[in-house]
């Protein structure tokens, strides 16, 4: 199977890209949105994930990759919500920040952009790559 390609966004203060280097995995748990539950059930093992500090740092901060697909998330109180386990890959060399995404013609398209709200979303091969290239 092809590797696929996300980018998930958490607030620094609930969990940050430090936290997921301390614990090494993490379980991505609490998505409420109906629309990013669905790309969790899509997520294969091995995917590669973008980690984006929101609210303050504005910027994605390092790679992850999908350990462990979707099973039921825990912290729901409704059925059907799904987590994905992830790990910690490697920091980015250095942040690449919204504005700097927001200025990239290639990047114009992601739906960081376009669905700003939604906490998980795909991206194309290209997309992860440029971000990538961005930080260094």
């Amino acid at each position: 199977m092809t590797t696929q390609y996300w980018l998930v966004k958490s607030e620094p203060d609930a969990y940050a890209w430090s936290d997921l280097v301390r614990d090494r995995r993490t379980d991505w748990t609490g998505v409420r949105n109906y629309q990013a539950r669905i790309h969790l059930n899509a997520m294969r093992r091995g995917d590669r994930v973008l980690f984006y500090e929101s609210v303050t740092t504005k910027a994605v901060v390092g790679i992850a990759e999908v350990t462990k697909t979707a099973f039921p998330d825990t912290t729901a109180e409704e059925p059907g919500w799904v987590a994905v386990e992830l790990k910690a890959v490697a920091p980015l060399a250095r942040p690449v920040t919204l504005p700097e995404i927001k200025a990239d013609r290639a990047l114009a398209d992601i739906p960081l952009l376009r669905q700003s709200r939604l906490s998980v979303m795909p991206l194309t091969a290209a997309a992860f790559n440029r971000i990538v290239q961005l930080a260094g």
